[in-house]
């Protein structure tokens, strides 16, 4: 991150949000706030563990989160690194984080967040495995919690 970079808060739609791997890894003690969020606009795919947003016709349910100022730039380049982000139009990335307009309670809501790079996303949306509904939490494929044993 440089320091022309706003500290926007980010919408997050898979492994960072709440309760998730990375949320728990990067996130957990370092928010201000984490609201329930929409972006438009969007369409999410099902990736190796991992879901990947491109711009589409479609909504993604996610998290707009507010990152403790103080941690705001460590954090933001902590997670840059996590979505193989090197910086705008890099050819190495993965991801592309870019400003959006997130709706927190009906409000846009401008925010950071990581969207497929380009190339991956002409790949996804040739052959990848979109997530119906757009929202990672309730995805088809995600595995059932285990079912608690009586004795």
């Amino acid at each position: 991150m440089t320091g022309a970079e706003p500290p926007l808060p980010l919408f997050v739609y898979g492994t960072l949000r709440p309760g998730e791997r990375y949320h728990r890894r990067f996130l957990d003690g370092r928010t201000r706030s984490e609201r329930p969020a929409l972006l438009t606009g969007a369409l999410l795919y099902d990736g190796p563990g991992y879901p990947y947003a491109l711009p589409g016709d479609g909504t993604i349910t996610g998290t707009l989160i507010e990152l403790d100022p103080a941690a705001h730039p460590q954090l933001l380049a902590a997670l840059d690194e996590l979505e193989e982000y090197a910086g705008p139009g890099h050819p190495r990335n993965l991801y592309d984080r870019l400003v959006r307009e997130a709706l927190v309670e009906g409000r846009p809501v401008r925010s950071w967040v990581y969207l497929a790079a380009p190339r991956l996303a002409r790949e996804l949306l040739a052959g990848g495995t979109p997530i119906p509904g757009g929202d990672w939490l309730t995805r088809p494929s995600r595995p059932a919690p285990p079912v608690p044993r009586t004795p």
